[in-house]
């Protein structure tokens, strides 16, 4: 059964975004729409709001709950498109803000047949678009081992990813892995130093989803685009839950702030530095009371930024 979604940080996530009561904003992670609906409820009539998601399921039960709301546009796809979305409408430059709350919504890790969890038995998916893609169950019939290795290292930061890689080589030419109880069974076998509280495959599930629906490729993208998409004053507001997402939003912004390294003490401004974005406040995390009620928000983390010139 699947668990109601709850939106983490979403007062402080809608009131680090609200520039401009009148403004356009774009949220990159729609989900099932509880920022979206937040961020709506602030705004004027005036305001546009465009939904982005790769989960058509996401972006269909979407189009049913705000079908009343004109002011809410929907678009099926990645926001690592931020660009070409916007060049359609001739609207590059014009944003107040994008939101992106990383990672898979609750929906998503509770509904079995969507693949992504390993303590509910499903096919072995993973993919958020599941209308373009290999799924979980293709890539590991066909990936090289040190290329499953790889993966699980790099994305999951499991020390025992070459045990886990051999392991799933070694059972698929067995029998087909094709379901995701059968695929955790796997690798905890192959994990020798099982963490209390810790299920084995916790970090290698991770790796795999962020690999298949290519999260990092797609973030590292987006940053690259959003200061020539948003206007000046318009902000950027990402929330995190992996240390590899974390720890790209906090470097792309220091060195957005850096800007052109010149010589200590020079009287030059920033805009002469090329500085264009700079970070708004410290980075927030889920207070205690949030935490209780939604163990899921443990790992956020969020950061802002604004574009200065």
């Amino acid at each position: 059964m699947a668990t109601e979604h709850r939106t983490v940080l979403l007062k402080e996530a809608v009131e680090a975004l609200m520039v401009d009561v009148n403004g356009f904003y774009i949220d990159g992670t729609f989900g099932r729409g509880g920022h979206t609906a937040e961020l709506l409820s602030c705004l004027s009539e005036k305001a546009v709001v465009w939904a982005i998601d790769k989960d058509p399921q996401a972006i269909a039960e979407g189009q049913v709950q705000f079908q009343k709301d004109e002011r809410l546009k929907f678009v099926h796809g990645s926001f690592a498109d931020l660009t070409t979305v916007l060049s359609a409408e001739g609207k590059v430059g014009e944003l107040s803000g994008v939101l992106l709350d990383l990672g898979v919504s609750s929906p998503q890790l509770d509904e079995a047949e969507r693949g992504f969890s390993f303590m509910r038995d499903g096919p072995l998916d993973m993919r958020m678009d599941t209308s373009r893609g290999l799924s979980a169950a293709d890539w590991i019939a066909t990936a090289d081992e040190k290329d499953i290795a790889q993966v699980i290292k790099e994305y999951g930061e499991e020390r025992f990813a070459r045990r886990m890689a051999s392991a799933v080589v070694r059972e698929r030419e067995k029998t087909p892995i094709t379901r995701t109880v059968q695929l955790a069974g796997i690798l905890a076998a192959a994990h020798p130093a099982w963490e209390r509280g810790r299920h084995p495959a916790t970090k290698a599930f991770q790796a795999i989803r962020i690999f298949i629906n290519r999260e990092l490729e797609d973030l590292e993208s987006l940053l690259s685009q959003i200061i020539d998409a948003l206007k000046v004053g318009g902000r950027l507001v990402v929330i995190s839950f992996h240390s590899l997402e974390d720890r790209r939003v906090k470097r792309f912004i220091r060195d957005q702030e850096r800007g052109i390294k010149l010589p200590k003490n020079l009287p030059v401004r920033d805009v002469e530095r090329g500085v264009r974005l700079k970070k708004v406040g410290k980075a927030i995390k889920p207070q205690h009371s949030e935490i209780d009620e939604n163990i899921r928000s443990r790992s956020a983390v969020m950061r802002i930024a604004e574009r200065v010139a």
